[in-house]
């Protein structure tokens, strides 16, 4: 049973499988009610060039039979690729995902601002804060937000310490370059600490809540252990009764999507966030 206005979901592809049905219900089954999809679930990998239309009804019927909601897909490739081929694929996998969303019951696909690194979207580099980078970014978030336009669909942004939109700040300050537009902001709480000491914590979440409230569309729960390493949500250091309670402060009512977790983890941290919301 869901506590609380935030739905309590997980990133589908934590359980293992290619056909959509048995996903949600291993989802479902787990105590989740919500799930960030990913294409791979329908064994066309993360970012197809292609998705046939009814694979994508198949994602909108498999969620609606077991009673599991598709609160975004991820359309996550390296958005400042220095590899302008692989840049362009991954825009065409955006806009294909773009196009299939409605089909499969989402009306937000998940991406990330990119790295340098020509090798791992995921591994920082000292160009992330040239300017030419920034620009370079912001022309290729014209274009996925065009895409957004036409398909009636919102663009979450994770702030990811390795990536050029790399913070809270950089987050308000991308939001504001892109004012009226349908960029939203995937909160992180393992990414807004990481690297910052653990009597800080508090205070910088609050700092990131305030730059960034209105504009949060959807929330992550992945934990950290002491030595940085990612760890399932109520597993490490992060404070989530104070997470949670700055979330709801703001008036956030959306989904909450654990991953960062093995399968068999996965129900652990679902009653461990559904105990946190009954304690709100």
């Amino acid at each position: 049973m869901q506590i609380g206005p935030m739905q309590i979901g997980v990133f589908a592809k934590t359980f293992p499988g290619d056909v959509p049905r048995a996903v949600f219900t291993a989802c479902r089954d787990a105590g989740f009610h919500t799930v960030q999809y990913n294409m791979a679930c329908s064994g066309l990998g993360s970012l197809p060039p292609e998705i046939p239309a009814e694979t994508a009804r198949q994602v909108g019927s498999a969620a609606a039979e077991t009673g599991m909601h598709v609160a975004a897909i991820s359309a996550t490739y390296n958005m400042i690729d220095p590899d302008l081929d692989q840049r362009a694929a991954g825009r065409r996998a955006f806009a294909m995902i773009a196009e299939r969303a409605a089909d499969m019951g989402a009306d937000m696909l998940t991406v990330c601002s990119g790295s340098m690194d020509p090798h791992d979207k995921w591994r920082r580099h000292p160009a992330n804060d040239e300017a030419q980078s920034w620009t370079e970014m912001c022309r290729e978030f014209e274009i996925i937000c065009d895409l957004a336009e036409q398909h009636d669909i919102l663009i979450g942004v994770e702030p990811e310490p390795a990536n050029i939109v790399s913070s809270a700040a950089k987050a308000a300050q991308l939001l504001q370059e892109f004012s009226g537009s349908r960029l939203r902001i995937i909160f992180d709480a393992a990414n807004i600490l990481e690297n910052v000491a653990p009597e800080h914590h508090r205070r910088t979440i609050d700092r990131a809540l305030t730059l960034l409230g209105p504009a949060i569309a959807l929330a992550h729960a992945k934990d950290r252990h002491k030595d940085g390493a990612v760890a399932p949500a109520g597993s490490g250091i992060i404070d989530w009764h104070h997470v949670l309670g700055g979330l709801s402060g703001i008036g956030f009512t959306g989904p909450l999507i654990a991953h960062g977790m093995s399968a068999d983890e996965a129900p652990g941290v679902a009653s461990f966030l559904t105990d946190q919301m009954a304690r709100l």
